[in-house]
C-alpha cells in the first residue's frame, strides 16, 4: 500500500469518502480542497500517511504548489483523482454565460491543468492512474443541465483521448459516470439560473425539480462508490469507464439503443456521404 492518491475536492462527498477509505485502506493521500480547514478532520491521526493541501483547480499556482507540496511530502504521485466539480441548472436558453464559464473552468479546465501538472511525474516513473470523475451525463443529456452535461462530455471525450496517448507510457485512465448519489452535487454545489422561461417547464423544469427534490434521498450510496473506484484502481485490467448506480447502467445502455437505431437507420446516407468507389 505505498502508492500515493492524489485526490481533489475532497471537502464533500466522492473526495471525502474516497480520501478517508484509501487512508483506512493504508494508501497515502494528499487531501485536496479549497479550504484545507475542510479536511483537516480527514487526516487528523493521519499525519504520517495523510497530506492536507489547499487546492482551488481554477488557481494555476495553486495546482503547481499542491503537485509541489505532495511529491516533496510523499516523493511522487502515483494515482490522480479529478474529483472537485460543480453542477448548475437551467435550460440552456436560460443559462447564464458567467457560470456557465465558471462551471467550464473548474470542471474541464481545472481538472485538464491538474492532470497536465501530474503528467510529468508519472511519465518519468512509466506507471501511474488518472481517475476522472464525469457523470452518466458525460454519456447521456438530460433537459436542465445542457451546460452541465457538456463539461462531463469534454470530460469524457478528454479522458479517451488522454488514455490512448499515455497507455504506451504505463499510465492507466478511468473515466468514472456515475448517477444519482447522496452528495452534495444537487444541494448546495448547484447553482440555478435566475433566469426562469415557462415554456421549459414541463422539460427543463420538470427535471430540475425532481432533482432537486430527491437531493439527500438518491439510491447511489458514496461510500461504496469509493470503494468501487478502488477496486478499479487496483484491479490489473482497470476499466476505462466505469459506470456507478443502477440508473447509470440503464441510461448508458438506453444510449447505445438509441445510437444504434440512428446509425442503422441511416446507414446508406451515412456511407453514400464519400465519393462513391471505383
Amino acid at each position: 500500500m505505498s502508492k500515493v492518491w492524489f485526490i481533489t475536492g475532497c471537502s464533500t462527498g466522492f473526495g471525502r469518502e474516497l480520501a478517508t477509505y484509501v487512508i483506512a485502506k493504508g494508501y497515502k493521500a494528499v487531501v485536496a480542497a479549497r479550504k484545507v480547514s475542510d479536511v483537516q478532520d480527514i487526516v487528523a491521526g493521519h499525519e504520517g500517511s495523510a497530506l492536507a493541501v489547499t487546492l482551488d483547480v481554477t488557481q494555476p499556482e495553486q495546482i503547481k504548489d499542491a503537485v509541489a507540496k505532495a511529491v516533496e511530502h510523499f516523493g511522487t504521485i502515483d494515482v490522480l483523482v479529478n474529483n472537485a466539480g460543480i453542477g448548475y441548472f437551467a435550460a440552456i436558453e436560460e443559462s447564464e454565460e458567467a457560470a456557465v464559464r465558471n462551471m467550464f473552468e473548474i470542471n474541464v479546465f481545472g481538472l485538464a491543468h491538474v492532470t497536465q501538472a501530474v503528467l510529468p511525474i508519472m511519465r518519468k516513473q512509466r506507471s501511474g492512474h488518472i481517475v476522472n470523475i464525469a457523470s452518466i451525463g458525460g454519456l447521456v443529456g438530460f433537459p436542465a443541465v445542457g451546460f452541465y452535461n457538456a463539461t462531463k462530455f469534454a470530460v469524457d471525450g478528454l479522458s479517451e483521448s488522454l488514455s490512448k496517448e499515455t497507455a504506451p507510457l504505463g499510465i492507466k485512465v478511468t473515466i468514472v459516470a456515475p448517477s444519482g448519489f447522496r452528495t452534495d452535487w444537487a444541494g448546495r454545489s448547484a447553482q440555478n439560473s435566475a433566469i426562469v422561461i415557462e415554456d421549459y417547464a414541463a422539460t427543463a423544469g420538470a427535471n430540475k425539480n425532481s432533482i432537486r427534490g430527491y437531493s439527500g434521498n438518491q439510491p447511489g450510496d458514496p461510500k461504496r462508490a469509493a470503494q468501487a473506484i478502488v477496486q478499479a484502481v487496483e484491479s490489473e485490467n482497470p476499466p476505462l469507464r466505469l459506470l456507478l448506480g443502477e440508473a447509470a447502467l440503464k441510461g448508458a445502455r438506453n444510449k447505445l439503443e438509441v445510437l444504434k437505431k440512428d446509425f442503422d437507420t441511416w446507414e446508406a446516407v451515412t456511407v453514400g456521404a464519400d465519393f462513391p468507389k471505383d
